[in-house]
């Protein structure tokens, strides 16, 4: 069953990186290297695993939601400062 939940995990991650992947067919918006498909990978796949860990581990529906809602922020902030640049670090894009 473990390794069932971590092969929907990875099908999803695939499945939206796909999106930038096939917009970038259609549009010169999207520019995309090979690492950024790695970076976001590699985040959604830990935000998707930590979430499946919560899920499993944590039984009060309250904490449970209160921490899934603390991972997803927190990968979205991570992705916007990768992204744009939004707190100004030196792994802001530009």
């Amino acid at each position: 069953m473990k390794n069932n939940r971590f092969f929907i995990i990875l099908i999803s991650v695939v499945f939206l990186l796909l999106i930038p992947l096939i917009a970038m067919q259609f549009t010169d918006e999207v520019n995309w290297g090979p690492f950024d498909f790695v970076v976001g990978g590699v985040l959604l796949l830990s935000a998707g695993l930590i979430i499946d860990l919560v899920l499993r581990k944590i039984k009060k529906t309250n904490y449970r939601i209160a921490m899934i809602v603390a991972i997803l922020v927190l990968l979205l902030l991570i992705w916007a400062e990768l992204a744009v640049g939004v707190f100004g670090t030196p792994f802001g894009g530009n």
